[in-house]
């Protein structure tokens, strides 16, 4: 793992992304996408924060921001983990067919690959939870951006998730792949929806 992510400029990891390089794949770019994400609604708090007309939701918004500075700092560790927790599945599938103790490391190691992007996934319901009130309660003049928000965190969500089906698909121990496989379904079926009522909530004050 040669690429120096945390120092790494837009260009570099949009150039190396689109590379043969093993890493960074799905899932750096989707914890740089729901960094990103996270970012357009921490954005709103920022615009919201010492404005008398808010002066209501401050306390709360300023405790919001604060999560989201969290979030969005480890989100980008996760390029750089992701990246980490792929190298043991990398070199495992270079393993002679023959070896006895193939499937075994192959097995751990995909188990391994699976934890960055579970972890993602997380980190993306969090950053919805917190961009919903971002929605609802910061600058009337911002508001787009928690829109813009939503909408970057739930395809990082999204796209997270395939990360851990494309792993879970192959694993030996199938009663964890299935609770895998339901923890992420279940961070699905509630944050998407999630996401799109904010985005449509959002584009439809626009119209009002």
């Amino acid at each position: 793992m040669s690429f120096a992510f945390a120092d790494a400029t837009c260009t570099d990891f949009v150039k190396e992304l689109a590379s043969n390089a093993p890493v960074p794949g799905g899932g750096g770019a989707s914890a740089l996408v729901a960094a990103l994400g996270t970012a357009l609604g921490n954005m709103v708090g920022s615009l919201t924060v010492g404005k008398k007309k808010y002066a209501d939701v401050e306390e709360e918004i300023i405790a919001l921001k604060a999560k989201c500075d969290a979030l969005q700092k480890e989100l980008l560790e996760q390029i750089a983990a992701d990246a980490k927790g792929f190298e043991p599945l990398s070199r495992a599938y270079g393993i002679p067919k023959d070896d006895p103790n193939r499937d075994q490391v192959l097995e751990n190691a995909t188990i391994v690959a699976c934890e960055v992007p579970m972890r993602i996934m997380e980190l993306c319901c969090e950053s919805l939870d917190a961009i919903a009130v971002f929605a609802a309660k910061g600058s009337r003049l911002a508001v787009s951006d928690a829109g813009c928000g939503a909408v970057c965190v739930k395809a990082a969500l999204q796209a997270a998730s395939l990360n851990v089906f494309i792993n879970t698909k192959t694993l030996k121990d199938r009663a964890l792949a299935d609770a895998m496989n339901n923890k992420c379904f279940a961070m699905l079926d509630k944050y998407c929806p999630m996401a799109d009522q904010i985005f449509e909530t959002v584009k439809a004050g626009f119209f009002k």
